[in-house]
């Protein structure tokens, strides 16, 4: 997040006119990714959740949506990959492994609502076209009748957990199934979209 700020105030430096602050932003912003692809990467070429582990984290999902680098980098794609069979328990995406992460908590955690959408959008970049509709499909059938999503999803049973109705998982479902939807109308499918198709059937249920 520290480089996607300094990146973003170099494009408004630019836009702006003031060359001579998005000059020093800029450098900032390349300083602090030449450090995490040089300490941020495990032995597999996989990103890591801190410099300290090789555990994964679900916010590196963001890597390809927030263009830290491009989405067919190898290193992206395979840490994408990586989460999508590591870190999800019946196909939803958990925020990380509670007994690999010192976070002050005990217990088990359900998976996180905004996680499993990251994760379709992500698979959508890498051009795994095909398992980010499947799982935006998955993931849309957990809506209650309104539409809604809590926090977290007990991924057995589908029971919402957590905060309830939270709206960064609704902001992040928008941009899951605009991916998906934009992946449908390249070609990737001649039938309708199945993705719309269930998204409207909510919402006539609501």
């Amino acid at each position: 997040m520290c480089w996607v700020a300094l990146d973003r105030a170099t494009r408004l430096g630019r836009d702006r006119g003031r060359n001579e602050l998005a000059d020093s932003w800029e450098t900032e912003a390349n300083a602090v990714q030449a450090e995490i692809l040089e300490h941020g990467v495990s032995d597999r070429g996989v990103f890591r959740q801190h410099y300290e582990t090789d555990a994964l984290d679900a916010s590196l999902l963001l890597m390809p949506l927030v263009r830290f680098l491009r989405p067919d980098d190898e290193r992206v794609r395979a840490t994408v990959l990586a989460i999508a069979d590591e870190l999800t328990e019946h196909g939803l995406v958990l925020r990380y492994r509670v007994d690999e992460t010192e976070d002050g908590l005990t217990g088990k955690e359900g998976t996180f609502t905004i996680c499993s959408f990251w994760l379709v959008s992500a698979l959508s970049e890498i051009g795994e076209r095909k398992r980010a509709r499947q799982l935006c499909q998955r993931v849309l059938s957990h809506a209650t009748p309104l539409g809604l999503y809590a926090e977290e999803i007990e991924a057995l049973s589908g029971a919402q957990l957590g905060n309830f109705p939270q709206a960064f998982t609704h902001l992040a479902l928008i941009n899951a199934v605009s991916h998906v939807i934009s992946d449908e109308q390249k070609g990737e499918r001649d039938e309708p979209s199945a993705v719309f198709t269930e998204m409207r059937a909510a919402g006539a249920a609501g």
